[in-house]
């Protein structure tokens, strides 16, 4: 697979996962691995880019004394997976067109 259209998907996996509440990165990492193969070193980039572009907002929380952060999805990160939707569905109309005219070949 591409690795940018990877990239795209890994980030809206990650905002999927996180319209299901607010999470931290061991379980975002667990969740997101039920859709597609992701580690920790590429997840926080990931996070770190959404937080940038306000799709995510971070905050800490106390958790058997250390400070663990958590990750929540904020109406930016709800917009870009109704973008990426719109968008995919273009993608898919014209993959439709291509395999057409294939199949007529």
């Amino acid at each position: 697979m591409d690795v940018q259209l990877k990239r795209g998907l890994l980030d809206i996996c990650v905002l999927k996962i996180l319209t299901r509440g607010d999470s931290y990165g061991y379980q975002i990492v667990k969740d997101v691995s039920d859709i597609i193969p992701i580690s920790e070193s590429t997840l926080y980039p990931i996070l770190k880019r959404l937080e940038s572009s306000e799709c995510l907002e971070v905050y800490t929380v106390e958790h058997n004394g250390r400070l663990r952060k958590y990750f929540k999805i904020t109406a930016k990160g709800y917009n870009k997976i109704s973008e990426f939707i719109e968008d995919f569905q273009q993608v898919i109309d014209i993959m439709e067109i291509i395999k057409e005219e294939e199949d007529e070949r």
